[in-house]
């Protein structure tokens, strides 16, 4: 969580993304793997492990343990964080730093996990981040823009397809308990029958030219 000012909250919207231009993509991206030992309703208990840029491309369909153990010796932050559920674009989380032998030792041996690449791109006047889902929930990309405050008069991409923000569907520590790969065709035939959704009142969203 980034310093808002705002306590123990953050503010964030996210979007389902297809189609991001390769420019907007790190070479080196982080990888950061996730451990949730609560996920009930909205409220978690998470331990993440995180490593800064991959020193080599993961292994295609590794799942989220085994691409722990390939970058273990990589890992340079860890961190504790509990949070509430998501409410209008406002969620409460309050994080602590780990020593990051003791984070890794914790993801590996409890919780149920997601991995994934974090790209970071500045588009606009705001810093975006995408990422990109491993193991059990490959094939979901995620984009998600964070302020110090409401996230209102966004300049919304245009690989940006649908909104999520409202859709606990797609936290990640419901992703932890029930994967994106068990659902994402029930997803894709919602998708295409009820159309993108965008949120209403968080001011003058407009797409990104």
């Amino acid at each position: 969580m980034s310093d808002t000012g705002n306590g123990d909250f953050e503010f964030e919207r996210r979007f389902l993304a297809r189609d991001v231009p390769a420019e907007m993509l790190d070479d080196a991206p982080a990888l950061i793997v996730q451990s949730y030992f609560l996920a009930e309703d909205g409220y978690a208990l998470r331990v993440r492990a995180q490593v800064p840029a991959l020193p080599a491309p993961p292994e295609p369909g590794a799942d989220e343990r085994a691409l722990l153990e390939a970058y273990a010796e990589h890992v340079d932050f860890c961190a504790v964080t509990v949070k509430g559920p998501m409410v209008g674009g406002t969620r409460y989380e309050a994080e602590r730093e780990l020593d990051p032998e003791i984070g890794v030792q914790m993801v590996r041996r409890g919780g149920s996990r997601v991995a994934k690449l974090r790209h970071a791109v500045w588009l606009g006047d705001d810093g975006w981040v995408v990422d990109v889902f491993l193991g059990a929930n490959a094939g979901l990309v995620v984009a998600e823009v964070e302020r110090g405050g409401p996230v209102t008069d966004l300049a919304i991409p245009t690989f940006c397809v649908t909104e999520l923000t409202a859709d606990a569907r797609f936290a990640n520590d419901a992703l932890a308990v029930r994967p994106y790969r068990g659902w994402a065709g029930e997803w894709e035939a919602e998708l295409a029958r009820t159309g993108p959704r965008f949120l209403p009142g968080f001011g003058h969203d407009h797409r990104m030219v």
